[in-house]
């Protein structure tokens, strides 16, 4: 059995990563998400150590002085990150923890956790990726355009992930997620042509410029 490690998936919004990552978690108790720490405070519904660590922000200072987190980040004034104690605790419970997480997230991952799997989902056309951004009905044309210009830094960095799949069908997307984590399938399954990513980044490119030059000015 290959040994649990961390799985960090990362992906242009409107990839489908987060979906995704609640599919693992639902199919099988071999998945589970991290439990982040953070320095904001509680909702009324949340539990400390269940939803979040909830800690100061000396606290968390202290956890980075100290090495205790695989990565973290600055979130609206408020700091975000993943305890190494929760990962190695899971992975001697032989389960592997999902980490939804963006591009610097993931560089973070890669540094601090050898053994962890990355990741990355693309969408299978820039038509599917402006049909899922705009199909919700929650963005404006601004936010739509400042989520593809993300999407085109995001994209040129899935060269440096281990694995990269395309987010066609959900099911097959998610066996073959699977299969990378568990080792049957090997090293077919980075084949994903970094051509395919560079048309990727072309089409993104050429929207902005013909249907959102102007927005937001």
């Amino acid at each position: 059995m290959t040994r649990a490690a961390p799985v960090v998936l990362s992906a242009p919004s409107g990839a489908g990563k987060t979906t995704l990552a609640r599919r693992l978690v639902d199919a099988s108790d071999r998945f589970v998400f991290s439990i982040s720490a953070t320095t904001r405070a509680p909702r009324e519904d949340e539990k400390d150590g269940v939803d979040y660590f909830f800690v100061s922000e000396r606290e968390f200072e202290a956890m980075i002085d100290a090495g205790d987190l695989v990565e973290w980040a600055t979130v609206h004034g408020r700091f975000y990150g993943t305890p190494r104690a929760a990962l190695e605790a899971a992975a001697s419970r032989g389960e592997h923890v999902v980490l939804d997480i963006d591009v610097q997230g993931a560089r973070q991952i890669r540094d601090s956790v050898p053994d962890a799997r990355l990741i990355f989902v693309l969408p299978p056309s820039v038509a599917e990726l402006m049909k899922r951004l705009t199909g919700r009905g929650t963005e404006g044309a601004r936010e739509v355009e400042l989520r593809l210009r993300s999407a085109l830094d995001e994209l040129q960095a899935a060269s440096e992930f281990d694995h990269r799949v395309v987010n066609d069908d959900l099911d097959r997307c998610l066996e073959e997620i699977e299969e990378i984590v568990t080792g049957k399938q090997g090293d077919e399954v980075q084949a994903v042509p970094l051509e395919n990513i560079d048309v990727l980044r072309t089409g993104i490119a050429r929207i902005l410029e013909e249907e959102y030059e102007n927005v937001g000015n």
